[in-house]
C-alpha cells in the first residue's frame, strides 16, 4: 500500500481525444522513476537542469494539456495535477518546473480570445516551449508603455520559476500611459529578444533545481498578439471564469506540497525497511518494530491522506468549475476558491511535517548528505516560504464568518 494516493479526478471528454489519463499517469510514474535515480545527486551538483526539461519534453510532458488536435497531449487538468504530483514525489523542483509550465502555457485560454489562444497553442506545441515566469503581483511591477507597432516592456522581475530554461516567459505588467487606468496585464515575451537579460542569482537553499531567477527587461518590444489580457482583480473587469485562474494555479501548489510529503514517506519508508533487513538478517519477518517510528508513521500517513481527500474535493470543484465555462458565476468561484485555500492550509501542513518528522524517523542516519533526506525539507520548506499559508486561512475565515468573497491572487 502507498502512503498517498494520487488525485482520481472525474474523467473529461479531452482525454478521449488523447492518448488517455492512464497512458500519461504511467508516463509520469517511468519519468519519476527516472528522475528519482539520482535525485539527491542532481540537487547536490545544483545544475540548471535542461537535462530535466529535455526528459520531460521527450516524454510529452510539456504538450500535456495542449489538445490532441494542435499536436499535443489532449489531456484535461485532472490530469495534469496528478502528473505534477507524481513528478514532485521524486523531485520535489522538478515538480514545481512542471507545475508552473502548465499553469503559464494555459494561461491564455482563461484571457484572451479562444481563436488567439488556440494559435498560441499551436504554436508552442510545433515548437514545444518550456515556459516560465509568473503572472503574481510583484513589489516593483514592470511597466509596459504603448510603442509604435505595440508597446515597450520594461523593469526586473524578482524570482520567478523556470526562467533559466524557459523558451517562452509570461509576465504581468501595468500599463502606464499618460490617462491610462495603470491596467495590469499579462505578457508574453522571447527570452531570447534584445533586452531580455536572465539572472540565475535566486541562491534558494530548497527547490535549486526549479531554474528559478530575476528577470531584467530594458525597452523590450511587444507586440500587440503578445498581451493576453487584464489581470484587474475588480470583479467588474475580471470575469469568473478568468478569476478560476487562481485557484487553478493553485491547486498545482496544493499538488506540489502533496508530492513532496507522498514521496518523503515513500523513501523513508523504503530506507527503513532495507537497512532493517540488512542490520538484522536474523529478524524474522514480522519483527516488531520500533513503537515510536510506527506511530510516527501512522500520524503521518492519517495527516497527508486527510490533505489529499481536501485536495480531491478541490479538484473536482475546480473541474466543475472549468466545465461550466461562461456560465460560472462569482458566488460559484468564490466556493471553489475557498475550497482550494483549505486544501492549500492542510497541504501546506502535511509536507512541513512529513518531511521534518521524516528526518527523526530515519535517525541519524537521515544527516548523510548522500542519502539527500534533507533535500525533502528543504524544498518543501522553501516553498512553503514563497506560498505561505496565513492570508488563504484569513481568506477561509472571513468567507465562513462573513461570506466574503476570497480575493484574486494568482500562485507565485
Amino acid at each position: 500500500m502507498g502512503v498517498a494516493t494520487a488525485p482520481s479526478g472525474p474523467t473529461s471528454d479531452s482525454d478521449r481525444n488523447g492518448p488517455g489519463r492512464a497512458h500519461w499517469l504511467r508516463v509520469a510514474r517511468e519519468t519519476a522513476d527516472d528522475l528519482a535515480t539520482d535525485a539527491a545527486a542532481r540537487e547536490q551538483a545544483g545544475k540548471v537542469p535542461f537535462d530535466e526539461v529535455f526528459r520531460l519534453r521527450e516524454a510529452g510532458l510539456l504538450t500535456l494539456l495542449i489538445p490532441a488536435e494542435s499536436q499535443g497531449g489532449g489531456a484535461d487538468w485532472p490530469t495534469a495535477y496528478a502528473v505534477v504530483r507524481e513528478i514532485a514525489a521524486a523531485d520535489g523542483a522538478i515538480g514545481q518546473l512542471l507545475g508552473c509550465h502548465y499553469f503559464l502555457s494555459w494561461s491564455a485560454r482563461f484571457l484572451t480570445d479562444p481563436s488567439r489562444a488556440a494559435r498560441l497553442e499551436r504554436r508552442f506545441a510545433a515548437e514545444q516551449w518550456c515556459w516560465g515566469g509568473g503572472l503574481a503581483r510583484q513589489e516593483f511591477p514592470l511597466t509596459l508603455t504603448r510603442a509604435r507597432g505595440g508597446h515597450v516592456l520594461n523593469g526586473r522581475q524578482s524570482y520567478s520559476t523556470g526562467v533559466l530554461v524557459a523558451d517562452r516567459l509570461a509576465v504581468r505588467a501595468v500599463r502606464a500611459v499618460r490617462a491610462d487606468t495603470g491596467e495590469t496585464l499579462a505578457v508574453v515575451v522571447d527570452p531570447a529578444h534584445h533586452g531580455v537579460g536572465v539572472d540565475g542569482d535566486a541562491d534558494t537553499f530548497g527547490q535549486r533545481l526549479a531554474a528559478g531567477g530575476s528577470v531584467e527587461f530594458d525597452a523590450v518590444p511587444v507586440a500587440a498578439d503578445d498581451v493576453l489580457g487584464s489581470l484587474s482583480a475588480d470583479e467588474d473587469v475580471l470575469s469568473p471564469l478568468t478569476a478560476l485562474a487562481s485557484p487553478v494555479g493553485r491547486l498545482l501548489s496544493v499538488q506540489l506540497r502533496l508530492g513532496m510529503a507522498e514521496g518523503v514517506l515513500a523513501e523513508a519508508r523504503e530506507y527503513n525497511r532495507v537497512s532493517r533487513s540488512s542490520r538484522h538478517p536474523a529478524w524474522p519477518g514480522d519483527c516488531p518494530q520500533d513503537p515510536l517510528a510506527l506511530a510516527a508513521y501512522g500520524e503521518l500517513t492519517v495527516l497527508t491522506r486527510s490533505a489529499s481527500a481536501l485536495a480531491d474535493q478541490a479538484l473536482e470543484a475546480v473541474h466543475r468549475g472549468l466545465a461550466r465555462g461562461e456560465d460560472l458565476t462569482y458566488d460559484e468561484y468564490a466556493d471553489i476558491s475557498v475550497l482550494v485555500a483549505m486544501a492549500e492550509a492542510a497541504a501546506s501542513r502535511a509536507a512541513q511535517e512529513s518531511t521534518a518528522r521524516a528526518l527523526d524517523i530515519v535517525g541519524a542516519r537521515s544527516a548523510s548528505s548522500r542519502l539527500g533526506f534533507d533535500r525533502f525539507w528543504r524544498n518543501a520548506r522553501t516553498h512553503t516560504l514563497y506560498e505561505p499559508v496565513a492570508h488563504r486561512l484569513r481568506d477561509v475565515g472571513d468567507y465562513f464568518l462573513n461570506g466574503a468573497h476570497p480575493p484574486f491572487v494568482l500562485p507565485v
